[in-house]
């Protein structure tokens, strides 16, 4: 599948809810919050910036970052997900191609950091492919990979 056709649309009154509806698949739901929980949480904490990905005019995933630094020194992405009909199509590797894009445009962007549990093995492989690297960081239950920016 080409991923041409792959983008990010800050979430707003047109997608919050399709967000809503998107799922994982049933052995991935351990691995993630309801996107609802993380829309809620953006409303809330006003430095978290959810997106819906989207195929063509279709909302398919879901993925929220911080534009604050945080552990590590380091700025975090807090959601990614690609609703399960729509998964192993290279979707969720172009779009989190496209947040980092944007990720490193943040002031002093030097580390993008991902947690994620160490048996979510989709994660990573993703996150292996796009350059992170684990340098042993632990939080809780969820490993931290990094992702080095050079400008």
């Amino acid at each position: 599948m080409k991923t041409d056709n792959i983008k990010l649309i800050e979430l707003n009154s047109d997608n919050w809810y399709e967000c809503c509806q998107l799922e994982v698949s049933e052995n991935q739901k351990a691995f993630f919050e309801p996107n609802a929980i993380s829309i809620a949480q953006s409303k809330f904490e006003p430095t978290l910036k959810p997106y819906a990905i989207y195929l063509e005019d279709k909302v398919v995933g879901f993925l929220m970052y911080n534009t604050v630094l945080e552990e590590l020194k380091g700025y975090w992405v807090y959601r990614i997900m690609v609703d399960k009909n729509y998964q192993g199509k290279g979707i969720g590797k172009k779009a989190t191609e496209l947040m980092i894009a944007e990720m490193t445009k943040l002031p002093n962007a030097q580390k993008i950091i991902v947690g994620y549990h160490p048996d979510n093995f989709g994660a990573h492989h993703l996150y292996l492919s796009l350059g992170f690297v684990d340098n042993g960081d632990r939080f809780g239950k969820e490993m931290a990979v990094v992702k080095y920016i050079t400008k």
